[in-house]
């Protein structure tokens, strides 16, 4: 666990180093005077329209990486090893047959967005460059994860692209390139990280391609293909679920691309409480699979339930700090009083981030274990169950229908796997210190927003931050909730010392 927690640390770091690079991004998407939400909305739907068609291109290639990465690396050298060479080749195949499937979508996406998004319709080609970088990025960072680069990859994904976005979104803030150029040059993002991922792994010598089969692929070709293709039905169901509220509030709701601008922003304002999740996600994956391998269930109970609270609590931390200063934050920051309008949205998808969160990797250990079929049933229900139920409620209640619909689908979503795991493994993440983690946070922001809420402007946001933050890690010391955390003050103290 040791290792995991130095990753997820330093992952973290890097991750919020690039949220604070998004952060600056963000808002200046949204302060008065430069991006209107039109436009802003449209960088939204470049991204889910694009992670979508990329769900379609991967035919399942990462699931094959994750599961017989380590049946590679026992039996083969580097330069037998022709697992990159077979996965290069198949996503091109399926980039290709996506790139030729949206020239027959188009007329669709005609009908469905020219009268609220006309101008998804106007750049709707250049979608392919951006799911082209995604594409070719997954693959090479699942690779770089097994050979304990995750960090450098949350590095790219997280801090590169942005920084590379914040060039970019000052160009056409100062006046330098048009809209055009600028959405145009946000289309290769990707392509830019993806590129240098690959080559810091040739060079570095992390990866080779070998074209010729190996005898790891010829002895387990038909496990390969049969994985590949149930992990890729399930995986394009859990992405359209995922991302589908933009789609569908672009073609549904009244003001079509301008409230994707505004869910844009909640929806960003909430995901930074997923980002511990990432990077935990990004360390537990490899040992998920080998401790699977090598039938360690003692192993998979320890990180099932660690990363639960571990995760729980940051959430738990992230999410109130963020609601407590909501207002004020778009007071002091000048934004766009247009965005005020998803406030609801944040806290909806706050609640679902949460629920997500507290149920750790569930997700990694299905998806690592024989019973990965499973993930297909569970994918098709939230399919099943977020489509439908998105289309309705954002009829009916607009962006806010959309959050909500989120909220529903992931509670069933999650708890459905909970119950799977546990019914196969006896395996459950919770404990008394779960409901002692929510129960403490709860009473903690109650008594910061009523002692703190005639504070305004920055000097509310300071002090009602501050001391929310100190009584939160003291609850969590105190009632010792996360085994992590006695570790990491003793560390700190004992470092002060040394000072």
């Amino acid at each position: 666990m040791g290792e995991i927690r130095r990753q997820t640390i330093l992952s973290s770091i890097v991750i919020y180093i690039g949220f604070v690079i998004g952060f600056i991004n963000t808002y200046l998407y949204v302060k008065n005077g430069t991006f209107t939400t039109v436009q802003y909305g449209l960088t939204r739907l470049f991204n889910d329209i694009g992670i979508t068609f990329f769900s379609f291109a991967s035919l399942g290639v990462t699931s094959y990486i994750y599961k017989f990465q380590p049946f590679y690396k026992q039996n083969l050298s580097r330069k037998e090893n022709d697992q990159a060479a077979l996965c290069v080749i198949i996503v091109s195949l399926g980039f290709i047959l996506v790139a030729i499937g949206s020239i027959f979508l188009k007329p669709l996406f005609i009908q469905k967005f020219i009268e609220r998004s006309p101008l998804l319709i106007t750049y709707y080609y250049w979608i392919l460059p951006f799911t082209f970088g995604i594409l070719f990025f997954s693959v090479f960072e699942a690779f770089a994860w097994f050979e304990g680069k995750s960090i450098f990859t949350n590095f790219l994904k997280e801090t590169g692209i942005r920084f590379f976005q914040t060039v970019i979104i000052l160009a056409f803030v100062i006046g330098w390139i048009s809209f055009d150029t600028f959405i145009k040059v946000f289309s290769f993002s990707f392509i830019i990280i993806a590129a240098v991922l690959i080559f810091y792994l040739i060079y570095t010598k992390k990866i080779q391609f070998n074209l010729r089969i190996s005898r790891v692929t010829k002895k387990f070709y038909k496990k390969i293909l049969w994985l590949m293709m149930l992990i890729y039905g399930s995986f394009i169901v859990n992405t359209v679920s995922q991302y589908i509220d933009s789609i569908i509030i672009a073609s549904v709701s009244v003001k079509g691309l301008s409230d994707v601008g505004v869910y844009t922003l909640a929806t960003f304002i909430a995901t930074t409480i997923q980002v511990p999740q990432r990077s935990i996600v990004s360390a537990v994956v490899p040992v998920l699979s080998n401790s699977w391998k090598t039938k360690n269930f003692k192993e998979i109970s320890r990180i099932y339930t660690r990363t639960s609270i571990n995760l729980l609590l940051l959430a738990l931390f992230i999410f109130f700090i963020i609601w407590l200063n909501v207002d004020d934050m778009f007071t002091v920051l000048n934004i766009n009083r247009n965005y005020e309008a998803g406030k609801m949205v944040v806290l909806i998808l706050g609640i679902s981030k949460i629920i997500d969160a507290g149920t750790g990797v569930n997700s990694q250990i299905i998806g690592t274990s024989n019973f990965w079929r499973f993930e297909v049933l569970t994918g098709v229900l939230l399919l099943a169950v977020s489509i439908p139920l998105n289309y309705v409620l954002v009829k009916s209640y607009g962006i806010n229908g959309s959050a909500l619909s989120n909220l529903i689908a992931f509670f069933i979503y999650n708890f459905v796997r909970l119950y799977f795991i546990w019914k196969k493994f006896k395996m459950q993440p919770f404990s008394s210190k779960t409901i002692i983690a929510v129960t403490s946070s709860v009473i903690i922001y109650f008594l910061c927003y009523y002692l703190f809420r005639n504070l305004n402007n920055w000097f509310g946001i300071v002090v009602r931050s501050g001391v929310f933050s100190m009584a939160f890690i003291l609850s969590v010391i105190y009632f010792r909730l996360s085994p992590d955390a006695p570790q990491l003050w003793e560390i700190a103290v004992s470092r002060l010392k040394r000072r």
